[in-house]
Parts: C-alpha cells; structure tokens; sequence
C-alpha cells in the first residue's frame, strides 16, 4: 500500500502563514526604532548597542506575560490592546529601578496561527513599545498544533533596560518625614483577572452597560498605563529615593518591595478616586477593602517616593507631562512587628 507524503502543513504547522506574519510584523516594529539598533527583525538574535551616553550602564532586565485578562480577551475578540499590557508589565518593572527601556523582544504562541488576530496582539505590542520608547526587535512566534485550543494563544515578554550605575533607584535613601505621590492607573491594567472573572460570571446577565463613562468590556480591557516616558523625564532633574509598579499584590504588597523594615508607608484612602470598575467589582463580589488592596491597584498604578521638600514640584512635572498625580502618603517609623503599609 502506497502511502501518501507528508507536509509539516500536514502537520498542522503553516510555514506560509508565519511568513506572513513576519511581512506583517516589519512595519509595526519599524514605526519602535531607536538609537542603537543595530540589528532586529528577521535574524537569529536581534543587536542592540547600549547608548553610549552611558558611562557607567548597568542593564536591567524584565519579564512578564498578561494572566487570565487573555481569557477575556479570547472571549470578547479584544486583541488589539493586550499587547500594549505585555509590553506595560515588564517596562513598568524595569523604570522603578531608574532604568530607561532599551529593547523589547515577545513570544506568542498558539495552536494554529491565525495572522490576522496575531497582527493585532503584534501591533498592540509595537504601540506599547512606542509608549515605552523602547525598539520591538525580536521574538518567535510559535504554532503548536494540539497545544492550545482553537482561537486561543499566550503571550510573554521580555524587557532589557540602562541605567546609570551611580543613579540606580533602590530605596536604600528612603527617610521618615518623605512624601507618597501616586500616578492613575488606567483601570485594572493586568492583575486580578481570576477575581475579575469570577465577578462577572456572579453578575451573569446584570451587568452594568458602562462603567467609567465608557462600555462595560472598554473599562475591564483597557490597558495597562506606561509611564516610562514622564517618569524619565522627571529623574533627569528631580532626586527620586523609591518607585514601585502596583501590579499584583496591589499596595499594601509592591511598596514594601523598596521600604525598609524599620519604616512604615502610610497611605490616605481619601486622597485618590477610586475608578467605578473598581467599586463595582468589590459591590458585586462582596470582596473585603483588604482583599481588593492586595488584589487590585485600586486606581493607582505607579508610586514614587521623594524628600519632602522635592514633592510639589515634581508632583507638577508629572501633571504637566499628561499624568493625574497625587500626593497620596508619607513614610513613617514602623514599629517593630507592624504592618509595612497602612491604609486609613
């Protein structure tokens, strides 16, 4: 008996379809060139040469994916802009040490390549890197027949950042008396989204029509808010003793990240607004306060801490660069035995 040849296409693997989506991708990772470049798209390993205004640099790397908000978005055909929370997760992380996104390179696997929703995501990932101002100048794309189920796909990302070795940001100058400023979050950015979920199949059909102004599905998937670019700006002149991205964990678990045991932030509930996607979720699932401020960011998606006397103006730098900043605590002696964070 005679048998048929086989094809990787046989296979379940389409070599044309990747190819193009590699044409696809060229442009949008065109659009995130920088200085240093050297080489990107295209080769087995992606050259970048680390500015040379730099003279002592110390690069600084992150990783990250995007969770279960993948499920939504599989769920509601939302893949334009679960890009921009990959790039935001790991570019967000490297900025707290002080460093400055250099390159980008993601990771997007699937079952079988579907290149119109793989062009989204990729876009979505080219305007984070904008945002960011950092080049997207590699990564794989992966088809992996019986993997993954029809339509579904993850996502991971890698960040590599520069800093200045004599101006890297660790916390170690944070004082007592030193002021709390909070940067919005853009909503729930991309942590939580097992709880999320769980809230929604409670509500089942009564959900609300909008939230935050805008439609229910807009306020759950907006994307996470990057704030490299104001945040650099402001450390070019303005002495920043600790940063802390509010990702999982919320407040209470991210700012104890660069505090010492000895100190103590004490954040005031009232001087943030809380977003109404937040009120709802917590309304509708019976969550505890402490439950969504270890859960959630709870409206606040970036905090940084400074010497009093620095606080106001750099709290209007950041204004004028676009972000809604808040004065939103101080640092305080801890007690020994005593919470890292309180909230009153």
């Amino acid at each position: 008996m005679t048998q048929t040849s086989l094809t990787y296409r046989d296979a379940g693997v389409d070599i044309d379809a990747g190819d193009a989506l590699v044409d696809a991708i060229k442009p949008l990772a065109a659009r995130t060139l920088r200085d240093g470049v050297l080489a990107g798209i295209g080769g087995f390993g992606a050259l970048f040469e680390v500015p040379k205004r730099y003279r002592e640099p110390v690069l600084v790397s992150g990783t990250d994916g995007v969770g279960t908000k993948l499920r939504l978005a599989f769920d509601w055909g939302r893949h334009d802009t679960v890009g921009i929370d990959l790039v935001a997760m790991s570019v967000n992380d490297v900025l707290v040490q002080g460093a400055e996104p250099l390159f980008f390179l993601d990771y997007f696997a699937c079952g079988k390549l579907d290149v119109g929703v793989a062009a989204q995501v990729v876009g979505g990932i080219a305007r984070g890197c904008e945002l960011a101002g950092c080049a997207l100048i590699g990564g794989e794309t992966a088809e992996m027949p019986g993997m993954y189920p029809p339509g579904e796909y993850d996502l991971a990302g890698f960040c590599v950042g520069a800093a200045e070795k004599s101006r890297l940001i660790d916390g170690r100058g944070v004082r007592a008396g030193d002021v709390v400023l909070g940067l919005a979050s853009s909503g729930l950015h991309s942590n939580g989204y097992s709880l999320v979920r769980k809230v929604l199949e409670r509500a089942g059909a009564a959900l609300p029509e909008r939230l935050d102004g805008v439609p229910l599905r807009d306020a759950v998937m907006a994307p996470t808010r990057i704030y490299c670019k104001p945040v650099l700006a402001l450390l070019q002149h303005t002495e920043v003793r600790a940063m802390a991205h509010i990702t999982g964990g919320g407040l209470v678990e991210n700012i104890p990240r660069v505090l010492a045991d000895s100190l103590q932030c004490v954040l005031q509930r009232d001087s943030w607004r809380r977003p109404e996607v937040f009120d709802w979720l917590q309304r509708t699932g019976g969550i505890p306060e402490h439950e969504m401020l270890r859960t959630f960011n709870c409206g606040i998606g970036y905090v940084l801490v400074l010497a009093a006397e620095h606080a106001d103006a750099a709290a209007a730098a950041l204004r004028q660069a676009g972000e809604t900043c808040l004065r939103i605590g101080h640092i305080a002696p801890r007690a020994a035995g005593g919470p890292a964070v309180v909230v009153g």
